[in-house]
């Protein structure tokens, strides 16, 4: 996983662990184990706290894998982004389900999982700005009010 150098304005403690296949990164922030905030930053400068722990982050790509498109956070604008990924992979719900099962975790309402990425990225996530360290410039947030 190849990351740019990078920290959090407010000094916090700030540890990459895993990337995804459009050239993203996730970080834990703070000290202590998988209960702590996360963090992704996409390859193109924007960056959002996206979970408190790893159970929630696990949740969001199982239940709305396309949680990146969404602008408005709206029950349409998840059908639509619901039904693009269904049309490219029919069986996302029965491969969703036997992750979900495999990691014992539980999947709530699709609703409850947006309505919580935007709580999480535009409540406390207003404390996790990322910095681009070589520049001193700050990523733009990927998830608005």
């Amino acid at each position: 996983m190849a990351v740019e150098e990078v920290h959090l304005a407010s000094g916090t403690a700030l540890e990459g662990f895993a990337g995804d296949g459009a050239g993203g990164t996730y970080f834990f922030c703070g000290e202590g184990g998988e209960e702590r905030p996360i963090l992704y930053a996409d390859s193109e400068g924007g960056a959002a706290l996206i979970a408190i722990g790893l159970p929630e982050l696990l949740r969001l790509p199982l239940v709305a894998p396309w949680w990146r498109h969404c602008q408005a956070f709206t029950d349409e604008e998840s059908r639509e982004l619901a039904a693009e990924y269904l049309e490219d992979m029919p069986d996302l719900v029965a491969r969703r389900d036997r992750a979900a099962a495999a990691l014992g975790v539980g999947l709530p309402a699709q609703a409850d999982v947006l309505a919580r990425l935007r709580e999480t990225a535009v409540g406390i996530g207003e404390n996790y700005v990322l910095i681009l360290t070589p520049e001193g410039q700050p990523y733009e947030t990927l998830i608005r009010n």
